[in-house]
């Protein structure tokens, strides 16, 4: 049996919401280096939470794979949040 679909809003009680930032963040990380490793790829991962705290992943230097982002000129693939996207 499957999991049950969640309905994607804010989480309204700080410590759930703390506690779900917590596990999806490792959650996110661990998928960011299996990506890496499985398909030899570089990957830099950002997060700031509701405190403007900063956490990083990156599977190769940082500072290298951001340079690397901000010197592309070639068209690329983009997603943005749906919030955003509808204006």
């Amino acid at each position: 049996m499957g999991r049950k679909k969640i309905q994607i809003s804010r989480i309204m009680d700080q410590r759930n919401r703390q506690v779900t930032f917590t596990k999806r963040k490792f959650g996110l990380m661990k998928k960011a280096y299996e990506l890496s490793v499985l398909c030899d790829c570089e990957i830099a991962l950002i997060i700031f939470n509701s405190t403007n705290r900063l956490f990083q992943y990156a599977s190769t230097d940082m500072d290298k794979v951001l340079l690397k982002y901000t010197e592309y000129s070639e068209p690329h693939e983009s997603q943005r949040s749906r919030e955003e996207r509808l204006g």
